[in-house]
């Protein structure tokens, strides 16, 4: 392996282990709900019926869905309490994923119970039997294989779902993945995937082996399964044994420039003296949440979407107004702290490719309009439910022939291959150049600024040497020099890693005044 390869891949065990802790909590949880709830579901149809409607709506949830429902749910909890309720991370995680391993293991617990010769019931009660002894010496042996049988489906639907947990800040293999998919390293997701489904293979193999042993009534093929469990929860806890100070959790969301940023803050702060960790992959609305709740302690967010998206501002004052304006927002709302703007905007823009534009005479956004109907719009995941594009349509009364979400970098991608006409670009983004795209004016001035913005938690607003170490970024990074970063990581060959292209940013000098 190469150093950079070796680099990327250093995470791996420690996720795995992450990974391998969460799902195990979350089956945990789920059996003991499920089994004592299928033990009375079995001798209650009405509860039957229930409980497994119930558990089967929980599946139609989408899992990204549940997950994200999750944090504003604790985050209230904590609020009422008076704080002390992680709302962000392993909580809501393991949540999310023991409410969907619920229904293959409620499901075959019923079954089990129910299909049950009736006449080797009665022969039970017959001799004499107690409820209790009927249970432990009869039903239990004879239902243990369907109900194992539902324990793996649900520890292997529990494995493959812990990869979404990335969202909401837990670290897992989806950190690998997710990361690698926004950034196209194939490398991260494959070692993501591969590394998720060798754990739910080597559990689903141990408790195989426990369900026919209890089958075949082969004492040491259980002992050899639950030995194997054993050991692997054992190994994956073994950091918890040796814990170290907490450390500063820095923030990004889910595209390569802020993975970019994040890197770079980190690196600032361990030169400080620092122990720092990651959270990345966060949604807008859920990264603001946790910096104001203390989840996360720092990271880049951007001007316009914290206008019109958490404050609701429809107005668009100029650009110093405006960030003053979020800073005494902040302060007022939570105690959170703005340190100051990076020095580059990455605004919201429509854009197209410049021959496509140029051909149809199309050099504004209410040139594009009559246009509309016939083209397709490309817009990233959360373009298309933010204010800002509800704000497009009516100042331009923009109608597309059809609009399609996609993850940034594939958004670029179904621009070049022709599915896409115009895409919701983002102006930091060096793909634009490279592309040669050309980014349409916005007359009506429907979309607000969106200067880079560095946000510290209340825990460290008034940190004089944590913002020290922070200060020097303010008005440090130019918008030629972001676009430059963001395209070593994102362009197809000679591709960087977010940590190489924050190396080489850092290392850059402060633009001329």
């Amino acid at each position: 392996m190469t150093p950079s390869l070796l680099d990327a891949l250093a995470p791996l065990p420690g996720l795995a282990a992450a990974h391998v802790l969460l799902s195990a909590a979350a089956l945990g949880l789920a059996l003991a709900i499920a089994l004592p709830l299928g033990l009375a579901a079995a001798r209650r149809p009405r509860l039957a019926a229930v409980s497994l409607g119930v558990a089967g709506l929980i599946q139609t949830i989408p899992g990204l869905a549940l997950l994200a429902l999750f944090y504003p749910l604790l985050l209230g909890l904590s609020a009422l309490l008076g704080g002390g309720v992680p709302a962000l991370g392993f909580l809501p995680s393991l949540l999310a994923l023991a409410l969907y391993a619920l229904l293959p293991i409620l499901r075959n617990m019923v079954a089990g119970l129910r299909g049950i010769d009736r006449a080797v019931l009665d022969a039970a009660d017959g001799v004499g039997m107690t409820p209790v002894q009927r249970l432990r010496l009869v039903e239990a042996p004879l239902a243990a294989p369907v109900v194992m049988a539902g324990i793996r489906t649900a520890t292997v639907w529990t494995i493959g779902a812990a990869t979404l947990a990335t969202t909401v800040g837990a670290a897992s293999l989806g950190n690998l993945i997710f990361a690698g998919l926004q950034t196209e390293n194939w490398v991260l997701v494959l070692a993501g995937c591969i590394a998720a489904a060798a754990l739910a293979l080597a559990a689903d193999w141990l408790l195989a082996l426990i369900e026919h042993g209890i089958a075949k009534r082969r004492r040491l093929w259980i002992l050899l399964g639950a030995a194997g469990v054993t050991a692997g929860i054992a190994a994956a806890a073994l950091p918890l044994l040796m814990p170290e100070p907490r450390a500063v959790v820095v923030g990004a969301k889910n595209f390569s420039e802020q993975y970019i940023l994040a890197r770079i803050i980190g690196a600032r702060l361990e030169r400080a003296g620092y122990r720092v960790s990651y959270r990345e992959g966060l949604g807008s609305a859920v990264i603001l949440r946790a910096l104001q709740a203390g989840d996360v302690d720092v990271y880049v967010d951007y001007s316009g979407t914290i206008w019109s998206d958490t404050m609701g501002r429809t107005d668009h004052p100029p650009r110093a107004a405006m960030n003053a304006a979020i800073g005494t927002w902040l302060a007022k709302r939570s105690g959170a702290r703005l340190v100051g703007a990076i020095g580059f905007e990455n605004a919201y823009a429509l854009a197209m490719r410049a021959d496509a534009a140029k051909a149809l005479g199309i050099r504004t956004i209410a040139d594009l309009a009559a246009h509309a109907p016939q083209r397709a719009l490309g817009a990233d995941l959360e373009f298309l439910s933010r204010p800002e594009w509800t704000s497009l349509e009516r100042a331009y009364h923009l109608r597309f022939r059809e609009t399609r979400a996609y993850a940034p970098s594939f958004m670029y991608r179904a621009l070049s291959a022709g599915q896409a006409d115009v895409i919701s670009a983002f102006s930091s983004d060096g793909r634009i150049a490279a592309q040669h795209l050309v980014l349409l004016d916005d007359p009506a001035r429907a979309l607000p600024a969106y200067d880079a913005l560095l946000l510290v938690s209340p825990a460290h607003a008034h940190d004089a040497h944590f913002i020290a170490a922070l200060q020097p970024l303010v008005g440090a990074i130019s918008v030629e020099r972001m676009r430059e970063a963001n395209y070593m990581v994102d362009r197809d060959t000679g591709k960087a890693s977010p940590d190489a292209a924050a190396r080489w940013l850092d290392e850059r000098p402060r633009p001329s005044p």
